[in-house]
């Protein structure tokens, strides 16, 4: 027989409960019965040499994003999350504090519940680590779900049919690939090849054929700009200005569309390898089904040009893109908020660990 808990009613009734893809390079919420409603990049400004943020704790997201390589030496602009995977966990935290704040709009005396996306490769250890950041940040409960699962639903894929689908999430820190049926992971994986391997070699080809030094985020403006994983149409060129790596002086230089694809054919080429093993790996059953289903491409990485050509020639299986691929994974925990008393069963939370 249920007993009624008057106060667990009133969490549920008063608070913004709400998913969080927790990712790398930006971090997306979406609250539940209202979409997707903060998008900020993963970045927190401290006082160098110490774990205290910025402007009274506010300065997260957008605000510090802005002082990345621009810091004086007292202060410093850091990327709490790397790979997917907490490395800073005092500034995690705040990082969570300040977004979960934001989006509970100071509602102190309830605490919401809170579903978080994480990459598939991480350990157990990491897991628990995830959902203790986010309890001492002030949520009452949380859930993990795995990356490629939350894109999958929020794709509207059919994965919890008898039915392969296959999802390639290719993040910031981790490119995420998973075959899905059933609700769960038929085989996957977690390679630690994305967005930002691809500003760093971006970054490096400007350093030794160009001798000019740039930053990260002049590294991932030219790869939204002019960077490709397939010819184009009509190829492009850009002005990038830097530091000459010899002479230690301001210059600027040209690139080309042709020169960016060149150094990025690496990364990508990592990318289908690791697709090319988990199709390997999946049974003759579920292959059957990709052939008529391809892969889904997520994540800002789905965005580079001609990503979709380059996996489909090396592997001839079908490519798409998503729609809306940058919030894919952050609109999968918001059905997984709607339907908590149907999927939580296969979450995890941290009495499953």
């Amino acid at each position: 027989m249920s007993v009624f808990k008057p106060m667990e009613w009133a969490f549920g009734h008063l608070s913004v409960d709400m998913g969080i893809d927790l990712g790398t390079a930006n971090t997306l919420v979406c609250a539940r019965g209202r979409g997707i409603i903060l998008n900020e990049p993963s970045v927190v400004a401290v006082k160098k040499g110490t774990n205290e943020v910025l402007l009274d704790g506010m300065a997260v997201g957008n605000t510090a994003k802005a002082m990345l390589g621009k810091t004086p030496g007292s202060i410093e602009a850091v990327r709490p999350l790397r790979h997917g995977v907490i490395a800073d966990f005092d500034v995690t935290e705040k990082m969570l504090r300040y977004f979960i704040t934001k989006v509970h709009e100071g509602r102190h005396w309830v605490k919401p519940q809170v579903v978080i996306a994480v990459p598939v490769g991480i350990t157990a250890v990491e897991r628990r680590a995830v959902i203790h950041s986010a309890e001492r940040a002030g949520a009452r409960r949380v859930y993990l779900i795995d990356e490629p699962m939350a894109a999958g639903i929020g794709c509207d894929m059919p994965v919890t049919e008898a039915r392969g689908s296959l999802i390639v999430d290719i993040g910031g820190g981790t490119t995420e690939i998973a075959v899905l049926s059933l609700a769960g992971a038929v085989v996957s994986t977690s390679l630690r090849v994305a967005g930002d391997e691809m500003d760093e070699a971006i970054g490096n080809h400007l350093r030794r054929q160009h001798n000019l030094l740039i930053g990260e985020q002049t590294a991932e403006r030219i790869k939204l700009t002019i960077g490709s994983a397939w010819q184009m149409e009509q190829e492009l060129s850009m002005e990038v200005k830097g530091r000459d790596s010899i002479q230690g002086l301001p210059r600027r230089t040209t690139v080309t569309s042709i020169e960016i694809r060149e150094c990025l054919t690496h990364p990508v080429r990592l990318i289908c390898e690791a697709i090319r093993g988990i199709l390997e790996e999946a049974p003759p059953e579920i292959s059957a089904d990709l052939v008529d289903t391809g892969i889904t491409l997520v994540g800002g990485g789905a965005l580079l040009y001609g990503i979709t050509n380059s996996i489909s020639d090396h592997l001839g299986v079908p490519v798409r893109v998503a729609e809306d691929p940058l919030t894919a994974v952050a609109r999968g925990t918001g059905i997984f908020l709607d339907k908590l008393d149907v999927f939580s069963r296969v979450l995890s939370t941290e009495e499953d660990m």
